[in-house]
């Protein structure tokens, strides 16, 4: 059996399809979805985004933050990013690392902002070498 899942982005609707499994990292661990789940919101961590089509094979997204709702079959993603996995780069997320590992925390702002780029450029770059 199948669902409908949407991925949308403020730029764009990245996916509209038919899947017979989405799981998705949550900002407290990864959510599976299947078929006749019940209701849920949750809210996007950072990571993989992975769909299972029911034409078979896998497309998979890096998810920075926003929220995911389902009902009656359908999984709305609204994130502020979704790109594609082999879009990412290595040395593009090395050098993200670089830079968050360099901030200087003067308050406590400063401090969550540097944690959540660190956690973004590890998770790009464990993407990246997959």
């Amino acid at each position: 059996m199948a669902f409908n899942c949407v991925v949308v982005t403020p730029e764009e609707q990245v996916v509209d399809q038919q899947v017979s499994q989405v799981v998705f990292p949550a900002f407290d661990g990864q959510i599976g979805i299947l078929t006749d789940r019940a209701p849920l919101l949750a809210k996007i961590g950072v990571g993989e985004l992975k769909l299972s089509m029911t034409s078979g094979g896998e497309k998979s997204f890096f998810v920075d933050g926003g929220i995911a709702q389902m009902k009656d079959n359908k999984l709305t993603v609204l994130t502020t990013q979704a790109m594609p996995v082999e879009e990412l780069s290595a040395e593009t997320a090395r050098a993200e690392l670089a830079e968050a590992s360099a901030r200087k925390i003067t308050d406590p702002a400063s401090a969550a902002q540097r944690e959540h780029s660190l956690k973004r450029a590890r998770a790009m770059e464990a993407l990246a070498r997959k």
